[in-house]
Order: structure tokens, then C-alpha cells, then sequence
């Protein structure tokens, strides 16, 4: 049987990829992307695009309806302007969309979170990617899969100077065996990762850390 994809986070570096392969991708009869502005894509026989205000969930909530939640809505502090900000779009959307699929019947959830994801971290952004993975792993999907990609590589719409920095250093460093697991990965096989991990039908939780995402995507 055909799945409906739903996804949050399709504007970003792996959700863009991701509803890309989706629309390609002939196990997929629909995918239903929820976003704040238009992702760029054309296919009115395959695209459901909502722009949605993710503070109101109560307006399309409803909405929510089909297989596979594939979750990588995400922003960096400056984006966000304060933690406060980022915390709201990096946990608080998540949980509640995903808390909304799981009531209406959507079995599987794939998130993509990030490597050192610990909810006990002194770290703000390690410990809140931490606090939600614990808290979408007590909601009622049959099965969840949590993706810890480490550092993207990938074309962004923003020039990040120290960005494309750290990824040119972890590639490097990469190149050395004992810190191959740190090594950059792009976003379009985090994104192939993200499907092929929907398809996996053991029941419960599977948590992929940067080697695992790599298999998961046959790299």
C-alpha cells in the first residue's frame, strides 16, 4: 500500500531534499508538507503544500492525517534571536505536531535531531534536541526513528562564513580514522536516510547516530 508523507521543516537543508525524493519516490501517493512559506515545489498530482502559523496548531491540526510524520523543522540562534525563540521552533513545534499526528493514528515518526543530543547537557542546544527526543519518544508511535546527523553539508540560502569553516575542518579532521565520526554528511543523504529509516517495520524506538545514518542511506 501507498503511504501519505507528512513533514515539517521542508524549507530547511534536509527537508528540502526530503520533499524532493518524497515527490519522486512511487511508494509515496501523497505527501502533505506544513510550512510558513512555500517550498518552491510543483506537483499538483503528489503536492499538498500548507502554509500554517505553527503558534495555532488548532487550525490544522486536523490536517495531520497519514503514515509517516518526517520531522526537521530546525533554526539557529540567530535566525531565532534568542533561546527563548529558537527552543519554541526547535522543540515546542516539533512535539506538538508530532503529539497531533500520534492522537490521529500516524504510526511512524522519523526526526532528525543532532549529534550530543542530551537532555542533561550543560549545553543549550545539545540539551534541548536531548529534551525532545525524550519527549516524542512517549508518545504513542508504533515506531520512532531519531537521526543524529552530526554536522550538514549542503548549499544554504544564507552565506555562513564559520559555517562552511567548521564543515571544511570536519571533513578534515574526518579523513583521520579515529574521528571519522565526525565527518560531514550532506543533507540530501540525511534526507534518504530519513525514508529509507520509514520503512524499517520493527516496532519501537531506533536512535541513528552519524555511521548508522550513512547505512541507513546505503553510503
Amino acid at each position: 500500500m501507498k503511504k501519505t508523507a507528512l513533514v515539517i521543516g521542508a524549507t530547511g537543508l534536509v527537508g528540502h531534499y526530503l520533499v524532493g525524493q518524497l515527490l519522486t519516490d512511487a511508494r509515496f501517493e501523497r505527501v502533505k508538507v506544513f510550512t510558513r512559506r512555500p517550498t518552491g515545489y510543483h506537483n499538483p498530482d503528489k503536492l499538498e503544500e500548507y502554509l500554517v502559523d505553527f503558534d495555532k496548531p488548532a487550525e490544522w491540526q486536523e490536517l495531520l492525517q497519514g503514515e509517516v510524520l518526517f520531522s526537521a523543522l530546525g533554526t539557529t540562534l540567530k535566525q531565532a534571536g534568542s533561546k527563548e525563540a529558537q527552543y519554541r521552533v526547535d522543540h515546542t513545534y516539533q512535539l506538538q505536531t508530532a503529539e497531533h499526528a500520534a492522537r490521529n493514528g500516524t504510526d511512524t515518526y522519523v526526526l532528525v535531531s543532532a549529534a550530543g543530543a542530551d537532555k542533561d547537557s550543560a549545553l543549550f542546544y545539545s540539551r534541548m534536541k536531548g529534551e525532545l527526543e525524550r519527549d516524542v519518544q512517549a508518545l504513542a508511535f508504533a515506531r520512532t526513528r531519531i537521526l543524529q546527523p552530526g554536522v550538514l553539508a549542503g548549499p544554504r540560502p544564507q552565506a555562513r562564513p564559520l559555517e562552511r569553516v567548521s564543515i571544511g575542518a570536519a571533513a578534515l579532521l574526518g579523513t583521520l580514522p579515529v574521528l571519522r565520526k565526525y565527518r560531514p554528511i550532506h543533507a540530501r543523504t540525511v534526507a534518504r536516510a530519513m525514508i529509507n529509516a520509514s520503512f524499517d517495520e520493527a516496532v519501537g524506538l531506533q536512535v541513528d547516530t552519524l555511521e548508522d545514518v550513512f547505512k541507513r542511506a546505503g553510503e
